[in-house]
């Protein structure tokens, strides 16, 4: 399979990008600075650019059969990478004709605010996360409203543990706590969705 991967420089991005070229997809990674994505591989294409920027997006687009975006923002001041890089990867997912996408959100989207346990949910999120949070409900609202075959994941505390393949899918959040995942485990979920998708139009929260 064809598989455009944003965000795969590092976390479950860069889980997901190992996995697919491990299991012999043909893998475009859409990178700012392609310096920081120290894999070579006979399957891997790179292409420079920003998610923001509608040519590259279009250019790494072109020829994809699926998409995964797990971008990442470091700041906890207003931002809208979520929301604005998300519509760029719609409209060019349109415009191939790329109907599969599977976007990483967390534990605090739609839902799932409230379900972090009582530190997460009454110091880190309001404190440090709402402003990345809020837009992260405009990128879910964005891709629920379009007519693509989409698989929203939030996954819960992440890890850098191995992938063990045993894990929690929940889509029904009453009466759950996130706990720990390895981002290894979701990018295991996250490729099985690209390729064989059991969850579409769902937003599983992954947990151990």
């Amino acid at each position: 399979m064809k598989i455009l991967i944003v965000g795969a420089t590092r976390g479950i991005g860069r889980q997901v990008l190992e996995q697919a070229l491990a299991a012999r997809h043909a893998v475009t990674a859409l990178v700012r600075d392609p310096r920081r994505l120290d894999v070579q591989h006979a399957q891997l294409r790179v292409v420079t650019g920003d998610i923001l920027d509608t040519k590259s997006v279009a250019l790494a687009m072109a020829g994809q059969e699926a998409v995964c975006c797990s971008i990442g923002v470091k700041v906890p001041w207003p931002v809208t990478v979520f929301s604005e890089g998300t519509r760029n990867l719609l409209e060019a997912m349109k415009n191939c004709g790329t109907k599969r996408l599977v976007c990483v959100t967390g534990i605090g989207a739609g839902d799932s605010r409230g379900h972090g346990g009582f530190l997460y949910d009454r110091l880190f999120y309001p404190l440090l996360l709402r402003n990345a949070y809020a837009d992260k409900d405009r990128q879910e609202s964005l891709i629920k409203a379009s007519e693509l075959d989409w698989v929203i994941v939030r996954p819960g505390f992440l890890t850098n543990g191995p992938m063990t393949g045993r894990y929690r899918v929940i889509t029904d959040v009453s009466g759950v706590t996130a706990g720990w995942i390895s981002r290894a485990d979701v990018a295991h979920f996250i490729l099985q969705q690209l390729v064989t998708p059991s969850h579409l139009r769902q937003t599983p929260l992954l947990t151990y």
